[in-house]
């Protein structure tokens, strides 16, 4: 199981709650604003963050930044509905997938189908969960069917994926560049 020492764990928590400050809130990527990466985030708090308090802490964040969001700088608040309440489970299925994959990671490139496919299933699982339950449950649309949910899954889950996969990429070259020098410290010193 990969876990981080506690000290690297505070910095994880202070570096993915600043990207969270910093994307969330606009909900869609613009010139001057960043794609949100709460998806891969939670993602990542699963995979490096083994205590399971920082969940609700995030989960309380996002909450937080949304209200703010709404109540202060002129977010829309279309997306608040009853099914709102289904970001706990949507956003609880990527960490636990972020979990799943740290119990099978290793260093090497053997594991990256894993990573992708952990991922994969934590994002299409959240976005099932997610807009399903906005879709059915929001009271947004008058006669909601299987068939036009299906034609907006098809239309904005590529988006989503793709951001998500953005970030995760990102934090994948990260992860190989820390590692890296660590190895290579850790040999020097040697």
């Amino acid at each position: 199981m990969f876990s981080l020492s506690k000290r690297n764990t505070t910095v994880l928590v202070v570096a993915l709650s600043a990207v969270m400050w910093a994307t969330r809130g606009h909900h869609l990527a613009t010139t001057t604003h960043l794609p949100d990466a709460s998806w891969a985030i939670f993602f990542l708090l699963g995979f490096y963050a083994a205590r399971r308090s920082l969940l609700p802490l995030f989960l309380a964040q996002a909450a937080v930044i949304d209200y703010l969001a709404i109540t202060h700088f002129g977010v829309s608040d279309f997306c608040v509905t009853p099914a709102y309440a289904l970001l706990l489970p949507a956003y609880s299925v990527l960490w636990l997938a972020g979990r799943w994959y740290a119990a099978r990671y290793q260093f090497n490139l053997r594991t990256l189908p894993l990573f992708a496919g952990a991922a994969t299933v934590g994002i299409s699982a959240c976005e099932l969960i997610s807009s399903g339950g906005f879709y059915f449950l929001g009271g947004r649309f008058a006669e909601p069917t299987l068939a036009e949910f299906g034609s907006r899954l098809a239309q904005y889950f590529p988006y989503s994926l793709g951001n998500a996969a953005l970030y995760l990429g990102c934090a994948a070259l990260i992860h190989v560049a820390l590692v890296i020098s660590q190895r290579q410290a850790s040999t020097a010193a040697q």
